[in-house]
């Protein structure tokens, strides 16, 4: 199972810390946001990852090379990072997408057992996990899921329950079920401008996504904004804290 983290963006909402610096190397507890994701994969036995750049791809190039063990990594060039939307660069990975993966948004932190419960289910096919939804929040990709079946996804659902979150994180085990579908929603009217969620929808009313619901003790984070950061660094500290009284 390899890991491929769309990382091609500029992440204005982050600004000024992503100025000069590209989102996925913007610091959260003292470690690079790439790093987080790339330490949760080894720990949970990943194979590798590919890493789609765009914005100060240099940047991105040299802090892989300068990395020490961890998970076998690949970078690749979306060179349509400043005018396409996330689609754009799961277009830019499609040579990896027949093969069993793993995608995720590269601003997104998951704690290790996450990503072991996403990879861990031998159903074949693509999944989506997701978490139960309270309250929307301004950013989230909404979901309706009925028992394990992921029936709608989008930023507005109209005509549908909301009823979960994405994580952003979709598993396929393989096949050309992905591939295809991604070939059709980018070549529709706009389809450059559309979210990658765009072809979860697609498949889930065709030939299907099961939905897997992470723990209630397991934690992520999309960092988005600055409180963003401030928040997951409190989460964790506190849970270290907890963990020493223990």
């Amino acid at each position: 199972m390899k890991a491929i983290i769309l990382a091609a963006g500029h992440g204005s909402r982050l600004l000024p810390l992503t100025l000069t610096t590209p989102k996925c190397l913007v610091q959260v507890g003292g470690r690079a946001i790439l790093d987080h994701q790339l330490d949760a994969m080894a720990e949970a036995g990943f194979d590798g990852a590919v890493i789609v750049g765009g914005y100060r791809i240099d940047q991105v190039a040299a802090h892989l090379a300068a990395r020490d063990g961890g998970v076998p990594t690949e970078l690749v060039f979306n060179p349509f990072w400043s005018i396409a939307n996330s689609i754009g660069s799961v277009w830019a990975a499609r040579a990896y997408l027949e093969a069993p993966f793993a995608l995720m948004n590269g601003d997104t932190l998951f704690d290790a057992p996450i990503l072991r419960a996403a990879v861990a289910d031998p159903v074949r096919g693509v999944t989506l996990v997701i978490e139960p939804l309270d309250e929307p929040g301004l950013d989230d990709m909404l979901v309706e899921a009925k028992g394990d079946r992921v029936v709608a996804v989008g930023k507005h659902l109209v005509g549908h329950q909301a009823t979960d979150r994405s994580l952003g994180l979709i598993v396929s085990t393989g096949g050309g079920a992905y591939a295809e579908a991604l070939r059709a929603v980018i070549g529709e009217d706009e389809g450059i401008h559309a979210y990658h969620h765009a072809v979860v929808r697609r498949l889930a009313e065709t030939v299907g996504v099961r939905a897997v619901r992470i723990a209630g003790d397991v934690r992520w984070q999309e960092i988005d904004r600055p409180e963003d950061i401030a928040l997951w660094q409190h989460d964790h500290r506190a849970l270290a804290d907890g963990l020493s009284r223990s």
